[in-house]
């Protein structure tokens, strides 16, 4: 299935309303899918982490536009889409085909509209097997560590949310690795962000997982954000002036 280029490219001279950054290493086989399902009149970037399947070429054949960012890492692509964006609210979804990026819909109407300052995705399995036991494990103590850091009562620290980009900006997220979604939560809490979570359908991903697909690639991603939570809060709030506009 191919992705019609109007789907993916805002209107000529104009940035597009929204922008969604697609972290992308080896995810050819999933890319139709995902590309396919960005709602109309949004931008998808699909950054390149060094894929070896022909990804990057297979993005920009479907409308997509795409960034290359040679120094490994979920963080380090993710923030390469964060800088390429120029929409007012930038959305992050996995490549993998477990997410549909048309679930932001809403989440980017939350943001925009100033009902809250990050969405994030509670991912919910749609069938046995598709959210290994130890990942999940995983994700629950570091649900429970980012309780006691910072008081918030999350499920999920899940890749699909939407905030503003000047804003995202403003956190200067230093992660480059798995820690990277983890920071972007913490610090919006210290700087006093409305953060909440809505549950989306987790489906089971096209291609073998880089990080939760195994126990060492689940422990590395466990070590890069307990790293984060020891890491000292924001000095002040920074961001409610520009959100309450």
């Amino acid at each position: 299935m191919r992705a019609a280029p109007s789907r993916t490219r805002p209107t000529a001279g104009r940035p597009a309303p929204v922008d969604v950054v697609l972290p992308c290493l080896d995810e050819a086989a999933a890319l139709p899918w995902v590309l396919a399902r960005i709602p109309e009149g949004w931008r998808a970037i699909v950054v390149d982490n060094g894929s070896t399947d022909g990804s990057a070429a297979l993005a920009r054949s479907l409308g997509a536009t795409v960034v290359h960012e040679p120094r490994r890492g979920f963080g380090a692509a993710c923030h390469a889409g964060l800088l390429a964006a120029d929409a007012d609210v930038v959305c992050f979804c996995d490549c993998d085909a477990s997410l549909d990026p048309g679930l932001l819909a809403p989440f980017a109407v939350a943001v925009r509209d100033g009902g809250h300052d990050l969405v994030l995705g509670r991912r919910r399995p749609q069938q046995r097997g598709t959210w290994p036991p130890h990942a999940r494990l995983g994700n629950f103590a570091l649900s429970r560590m980012l309780r006691r850091r910072t008081g918030l009562r999350l499920h999920d620290l899940g890749p699909l949310r939407a905030a503003r980009r000047t804003a995202l900006l403003g956190l200067d997220l230093t992660d480059r690795r798995s820690g990277y979604p983890l920071e972007m939560v913490v610090r919006a809490a210290d700087a006093g962000w409305r953060i909440v979570e809505r549950d989306v359908p987790y489906r089971p991903r096209t291609g073998r997982s880089k990080v939760t697909g195994t126990w060492r690639g689940t422990w590395h991603a466990v070590r890069d954000m307990r790293a984060v939570l020891r890491r000292p809060p924001l000095a002040a709030p920074t961001h409610r002036k520009e959100t309450a506009r």
